[in-house]
């Protein structure tokens, strides 16, 4: 019976991280598929692209409950199975980034599925855990986001500050050290969802957003002024 309840844990939090949050309230608000626009990923940064700050920041929000809901899924189906706790968040985190409800066919006939890159259910996951770590989270997010201007950057930081923030913990007595390892195994699916991001990081083509994004373009188009002395 404890099998068979966390099979059910595992794959109800997949089947939560899949619902594709952002491609239904952009195409609700704007009437745009999501997955045609820039990254063409699902998650908050994209919706905001697609459909403005309120669209985006919705989007984050239930992606965010997301990771959290796996969270209390397994805590309510298997209590007191720690190892249980942030396995879910992170079946959550991969079905956000391969949803099963975004399948494909791409060249060759292989199927594809289709997400975000998992900033945002990787946050949730984090609050499942320990509801506290949202307050220490969030600003530090918004910072690194406002700050190196970004959204890869930020999302990557999202699962470094899970491990900071639960190694912390765990070393004063307040949670298992294997809270540390769903920070850990968040981070690497995180990186691997980003891998054309990390190239063009590398690249120094990344893309900026916010106020440096407006900047750069402000800067771009007075270098492109005919009258621009140089």
């Amino acid at each position: 019976m404890e099998l068979v309840l966390v099979i059910i844990g595992l794959a109800g939090s997949y089947l939560l991280g899949s619902l594709p949050f952002g491609l239904l309230i952009v195409k609700i608000s704007s009437g745009k598929d999501l997955r045609d626009v820039e990254s063409g990923r699902t998650g908050g940064t994209n919706a905001m692209r697609a459909a403005g700050v309120v669209a985006g920041g919705l989007t984050a929000l239930m992606d965010m409950l997301k990771g959290a809901a796996a969270v209390w899924l397994v805590r309510s189906l298997q209590p007191g199975l720690v190892w249980l706790e942030i396995a879910a968040p992170l079946a959550a985190i991969m079905g956000h980034n391969y949803s099963i409800f975004l399948i494909e066919k791409i060249s060759g006939g292989r199927l594809h599925l289709r997400g975000g890159a998992g900033g945002a259910p990787c946050v949730g996951g984090a609050f499942g855990l320990w509801p506290m770590s949202l307050l220490i989270t969030l600003p530090l997010l918004a910072a690194i986001w406002y700050g190196v201007g970004y959204a890869s950057v930020t999302t990557m930081s999202a699962a470094f500050l899970a491990v900071v923030i639960f190694a912390v913990r765990a070393s004063l007595g307040l949670n298992p050290w294997i809270y540390v390892l769903y920070g850990v195994f968040a981070e690497l699916i995180l990186l691997w969802a980003l891998r054309p991001n990390l190239r063009r990081l590398a690249a120094g083509s990344e893309r900026l957003v916010g106020w440096r994004a407006r900047r750069k373009k402000g800067k771009n188009s007075y270098s492109n002024n005919p009258g621009y002395n140089k």
